[in-house]
């Protein structure tokens, strides 16, 4: 399958710039904070969430250049994201993240927590500095959305009768949030009318929801050495995504084994192969095609460009890697 960043060519060299920016504003008080910085922003992510702003950004400025603001947005973007991953891999107790070791297993919790909420801070900073009260709003949400979208995780952990809106809403206030504000936030900067604003965050949630059912998919499809974790690790922790809410509907006896936190010998495998003989994961499939179309049929609007097509090609991405 073709790399994700290979469709990122008319944003490649705006997304080098980006990667160094991150190092220098995050990294240049501390010694420690910089090593963390070179960890976090180093070759080897996707870079995906500031890519979108970036191409967005681009698609809606045809004949010149994106302003300065964007790309700031596009940092502030990612330095959000960081966060919340650092963050995350506390919580989780996750020693790797995509193969890669988390801050925290590196330079421990006292500095992986510190990093985190410095990141927080520093992306607080620069979007007060965007002079925008509108911006400063959106990405605001998204701060406490990200902590909402924890808070309920934890919360629901092994809870059965969690409803597919529920998941929904989590995945949004987990991973679509982000995209759907920052992306609605790239047409304030550019003075869009109410309409193309619109279309814009809904592009972004509809997309960043496809991304979360996508992954929750490939949590029950993908190899260990693809996921950089071992394959079902949210069923084990009590995280139940679309394929499991999906597979309760027809296979009852899942619920028991859940119920009981897969406390009986076999349980969780017999939970696995449950899970493998319905049709969650297909439905799945259909959820994120959904999401993927309602995303594209926003950028509808946009005039044809190389930015505009790479956001098309986009949504197809995300399919492919479970079809």
């Amino acid at each position: 399958m073709v790399p994700v960043t290979s469709l990122f060519a008319p944003v490649e060299s705006d997304l080098q710039v980006l990667v160094e920016n991150l190092k220098n504003l995050v990294g240049a008080k501390h010694p420690i904070l910089y090593a963390a910085a070179e960890h976090l922003f180093g070759a080897g992510g996707k870079r995906i969430r500031p890519a979108i702003v970036l191409l967005l950004a681009r698609a809606v400025s045809t004949g010149s250049d994106i302003l300065p603001q964007h790309r700031r947005l596009a940092e502030i973007t990612e330095m959000i994201h960081t966060a919340s991953l650092v963050h995350d891999d506390v919580v989780d107790e996750s020693d790797v993240r995509r193969g890669v070791p988390t801050v925290h297993s590196s330079f421990g919790n006292r500095v992986a927590v510190l990093a985190g909420d410095f990141l927080f801070a520093q992306s607080s900073w620069y979007l007060a500095n965007l002079d925008n009260l509108t911006v400063v709003k959106l990405l605001s949400e998204v701060i406490m959305d990200l902590a909402e979208g924890e808070i309920q995780q934890g919360l629901n952990r092994f809870d059965t009768d969690l409803t597919l809106e529920a998941y929904l809403d989590k995945s949004y206030y987990k991973t679509a949030s982000l995209i759907a504000n920052s992306a609605k936030s790239v047409g304030v900067l550019s003075s869009l009318p109410s309409h193309q604003l619109d279309n814009l965050y809904a592009y972004g949630r509809s997309l960043g929801l496809a991304f979360q059912i996508v992954d929750d998919i490939l949590d029950f499809t993908g190899s260990s050495e693809v996921l950089g974790k071992p394959a079902g690790s949210d069923l084990k922790s009590g995280n139940l995504t679309a394929p499991v809410l999906f597979a309760l509907q027809e296979k009852p006896y899942l619920r028991g084994m859940i119920e009981r936190e897969f406390a009986e010998p076999a349980d969780f495998e017999q939970a696995l192969d449950l899970i493998h003989h319905s049709e969650g994961i297909a439905r799945s499939r259909e959820l994120a095609t959904q999401q993927v179309r309602q995303a594209i049929a926003c950028l509808e609007d946009l005039p044809s460009s190389e930015s505009q097509k790479a956001l098309v090609e986009l949504g197809n991405y995300v399919l492919r890697r479970v079809y």
